[in-house]
């Protein structure tokens, strides 16, 4: 990963047209191409970026470009350049798994018509050059079906699913690869980020998947 302290201007052209004006940003540079600026503020969260696959240009080291397939362009104008440094990190696990989200994965895996009418498990902790997703599956029509699990939904693990999605999508035996979230408990925000990048948010109920009939009295 290289980090570049600079003061800096921020201009993006794409689907709509945004520009930061000059001031001291971080920039990020991910080993996968991921391009992102960032404030001293604002949690995660960058000021703008540009998700791989795309292309860097750095010829001028004054004025970088990313560009994308989908016509989008992201320049970056460095007027000093305060700290720059690469680091290598390797390859992450992802995030760990308590007991109970594990064993949620598992059976999942052993019930994933509960992710969706005739979903069929092709293999847990399929592969992906970032790190494991939990579950690849084949809908009715034979689709991929990439599977992210949590006990709790929240941005973070749809953030996650997206990285897997944009990797598996790169292979033609599985494009297009659609997404799945599945949690216990799936938070507001969470789903609304997940539905607006198309990814199908599954609420899953522990107990009932484990075969434990509820204690509460039902009318039906």
């Amino acid at each position: 990963m290289r980090l570049v302290v600079a003061r800096c201007t921020v201009d993006y052209e794409g689907r709509l047209q945004a520009h930061l004006p000059e001031a001291v940003r971080l920039i990020m540079v991910k080993a996968d191409g991921c391009v992102a600026i960032h404030a001293d503020g604002g949690a995660y969260k960058p000021l703008n970026w540009m998700n791989a696959p795309n292309r860097l240009i750095t010829d001028d080291p004054r004025s970088w470009r990313v560009t994308n397939s989908k016509g989008e362009e992201l320049r970056i104008t460095i007027h000093e350049v305060i700290s720059d440094t690469t680091h290598e990190m390797g390859v992450d696990p992802g995030l760990r798994k308590d007991g109970v989200e594990a064993h949620l994965q598992e059976l999942l895996a052993a019930n994933p018509d509960t992710l969706g009418e005739g979903m069929v498990l092709v293999r847990r902790e399929y592969p992906t050059d970032i790190g494991p997703v939990d579950l690849l599956c084949r809908d009715p029509e034979g689709r991929a079906v990439a599977v992210e699990v949590k006990r709790r939904g929240e941005i973070d693990g749809v953030e996650q699913l997206t990285r897997y999605l944009e990797r598996l999508d790169r292979d033609g035996t599985l494009r297009p690869v659609r997404g799945v979230f599945a949690a216990q408990q799936i938070k507001p925000q969470a789903r609304v980020l997940a539905e607006s990048r198309g990814i199908r948010c599954v609420v899953v109920d522990y107990d009932e998947l484990r075969g434990i009939t509820s204690d509460e009295l039902k009318l039906f």
